[in-house]
Parts: structure tokens; C-alpha cells; sequence
């Protein structure tokens, strides 16, 4: 029988809503039923944590005096961007320091904040009527500033590429290093707990929904940039290639470092750690069925990262409870697998989800606008063209 969201938000503020994640969904299907198992539950919660490089925060400094209008602005020598109002930036995670390169960058200053710590801020502006000072060199912490949320442009990749190397040398990638003639294939997703993945075809998922983002409660402000619905999909409607992304935004200071961690992937470059998380509400069987996947049903792409093109070779297709298993079959060979993303972590953020809305009453918000569909719009790549061509 179908639930409308309003029934399920009226259980959920009254105490009474049915609440598991994704993975204990999938375990009350196989025993009772999905049939049952929809009508039982009114919520399911899902989780990820890993590497998502398009992050970052905009910052309000407030205005010294006399004032300033940035136009060269730096975090603990982490350049940010100087092309907003006079106080205002935005700082990107993959950012790396002006002294130690990609040893320190936007997330780590990102993370510093999260923790309390100060952080160098320097400025330098053009002088002006409405803004005298021309240069600035201070300190700041996150509770001094007036603003500070994360926009973050692309996020819960739904079913990322499995990385595996063909080639003769040794690699770095943003998927962690590929030893050369299949040595290793590494992976970064969390599976069937993974926001997207639950929901495939983006139902409840759109523009306005209340997710957990690295701590904080926050929305899905944008389908996220790279968002391509239009790849192949199985027979559950499931992709089984990188395919949609969100844009989601949250205050900073009700973030929790738990659930964001600066890294930097050796001889690539600085990226962060975020934890998202998503409740989806069971207002049907058709999404109960897909709730109910488990990492055995769900199919991932292993690409040939040792050919340096945009069009990179498939070497064909696993599922993640293979890929969790250790290790994978490609051409013949017996490939060892590692993930680069935290599934326990993306089990505790599935679980903080449902004790939001079990114990604090978190209500779910349906799309204002639903995500682009597939078959609604083409993803381009970049041409390289000269003037007369266009």
C-alpha cells in the first residue's frame, strides 16, 4: 500500500515512524518480503564517506577598520577566491598551500576550523573610497566568522568507476595509486548503502531535500556538476557507470570533523572526506525493491586507468560484494581490490541519520524541483577548438 510523505512526516513527529537503514531494509526484505517489508517501514537511511574533491565553504569575514576589499586572499598561505564582495570567498578543498603544495590544502584548512583551530588569514586589496586598507594580515577562527557553510558542487557520486591499470608503470590517480599489468583495482563507493544508488532514478531525491552532510544537517541545493543520468542501467534501473550527482549545502559550524577529513593522495593532489547522508521515504513497493538491494545485486564498471584518455576502456563489470570479497576476475587474472572510501564510517553515518529521525523528530522534505531524469539531458565533454572553428 502507498504512503504519502505527509504520513510518513506525521509518524516520524509523532514518534511512531518505522526507521533502518539501507543494509537492515535489505535483511527484513530477504526474510519477510519486500511486499512486507515496504508496508512495515516508513524510512530508510543511507550513508557514504568518501573522497569528494568538488567541496568547499564560503567564508564572511566581517569587516575590519578601517576596511578592505580582498582581492588576494589566503588561509594559512591556501589561496582562496578573491572574485565575490569585499569579504566574502569561497575556498576550494583541492586548493594546495603556496608553501607546501599538496601536503596542505583547502581541506586541511577546512578541517583546522572544523577543530578550532586559528588560521592565518592574509590579504592584500586595491584601496578604494569605501575601502582604504589595502593589505591585512590576521587571525581567525570559525566562531569568529559570520558565515561559513559548505556549498559543495559534486557530491555521492552514484556508482563510481572501479579503477584497474593495464599499463607498464606504476600510476597516481584520484582513485589511489594503480600498480602497473593489474595489480591492484581500487573502488569508491559505498555500495548498496550509498545515497543514489537507493535511489536510482532520483523519486525522492531533488532540489530541497534534507540530508546529513559531514555532521551538519543541510539540502541538496542542485543536481551536482558532472551529473549525467543517461548511462546504461540494469535491469532495476540501477546505472552500472558513474551517473548522478547532488550539489548540497550546510553550516560549517554544525559540522563534526567526524564526518569530514582532509587527505592528500600521494603525487595527485589534496581532496576531502565527506560524509553524506540521505533518508528515503518508502512511499512504495517499486522503491522498497530498490531499498532492499544488497551489494550482491548491484553492478560497478572496471575502467583502464593506464590509458591516458577521456574515453578510457572498460574492462568489464563486478559486483561490490565482489569487490568487497578482496578480489576480482579482469581478462583471466585474479586482481586484488581496495576501497578508498570508509564503509564503517558510511555506517555510522546511516546510523546517525536514523536516530535523527527516530529520536529528533528530522522530517523529510520532498523535492522542490526533482533532479534531471534520464534521458532529459546530454553530458558533454570538453572539445579543444580553435576561434575559427567556432
Amino acid at each position: 500500500m502507498a504512503k504519502s510523505w505527509e504520513e510518513i512526516n506525521a509518524r516520524i513527529a509523532s514518534g511512531d515512524a518505522v526507521v533502518l537503514t539501507a543494509e537492515e531494509f535489505a535483511g527484513l526484505a530477504a526474510e519477510d518480503g519486500v511486499k512486507a517489508a515496504a508496508k512495515k517501514v516508513d524510512v530508510v537511511t543511507t550513508g557514504t564517506f568518501g573522497p569528494m574533491c568538488s567541496s568547499g565553504v564560503f567564508l564572511n569575514f566581517g569587516h575590519s577598520d578601517p576596511p578592505i576589499k580582498m582581492q588576494t586572499i589566503t588561509l594559512n598561505d591556501v589561496p582562496a577566491s578573491g572574485g565575490l564582495a569585499a569579504v566574502d570567498t569561497y575556498l576550494g578543498v583541492t586548493e594546495p598551500s603556496l608553501v607546501k603544495g599538496i601536503e596542505y590544502g583547502g581541506a586541511h584548512v577546512i578541517e583546522d576550523l572544523l577543530r578550532g583551530r586559528a588560521v592565518r588569514l592574509k590579504s592584500t586589496g586595491p584601496g578604494t573610497d569605501c575601502y582604504p586598507r589595502t593589505e591585512i594580515d590576521t587571525w581567525v577562527r570559525l566562531e569568529d566568522l559570520n558565515q561559513a557553510y559548505f556549498f559543495n558542487p559534486r557530491n555521492a557520486y552514484q556508482n563510481y568507476a572501479v579503477a584497474a591499470n593495464t599499463g607498464d608503470q606504476l600510476i597516481y590517480t584520484y582513485l589511489g595509486p594503480l600498480l602497473p599489468r593489474l595489480g591492484n583495482a581500487t573502488f569508491c563507493s559505498a555500495g548498496a548503502l550509498s545515497p543514489l544508488l537507493n535511489d536510482p532514478t532520483y523519486r525522492t531525491i531533488g532540489v530541497g531535500t534534507r540530508c546529513f552532510v559531514a555532521g551538519a544537517a543541510g539540502y541538496v541545493a542542485w543536481e551536482g556538476t558532472q551529473h549525467n543520468p543517461n548511462q546504461n542501467r540494469d535491469e532495476n534501473g540501477v546505472p552500472t557507470a558513474p551517473s548522478g550527482t547532488i550539489a548540497v549545502m550546510a553550516d560549517l559550524k554544525k559540522a563534526s570533523p567526524e564526518f569530514f577529513s582532509a587527505a592528500t593522495f600521494t603525487n595527485y593532489g589534496v581532496s576531502s572526506f565527506v560524509g553524506i547522508g540521505i533518508p528515503i521515504p518508502v512511499l512504495d513497493e517499486d522503491i522498497a525493491a530498490t531499498l532492499a538491494l544488497t551489494d550482491a545485486d548491484l553492478t560497478a564498471t572496471v575502467i583502464d586507468y593506464g590509458v591516458a584518455r577521456r574515453s578510457r576502456p572498460a574492462l568489464g563489470q563486478v559486483t561490490y560484494a565482489q569487490l568487497r570479497s578482496g578480489s576480482i576476475e579482469i581478462e583471466g587474472k585474479t586482481v586484488p581490490t581496495g576501497p578508498i572510501s570508509s564503509l564503517p564510517t558510511a555506517r555510522k553515518v546511516a546510523a546517525e541519520v536514523k536516530r535523527w529521525v527516530a529520536e529528533e523528530r528530522f522530517t523529510l522534505a520532498p523535492p522542490l524541483e526533482q533532479l534531471p531524469q534520464p534521458g532529459t539531458q546530454a553530458f558533454k565533454p570538453l572539445e579543444i577548438r580553435s576561434e575559427e572553428a567556432i
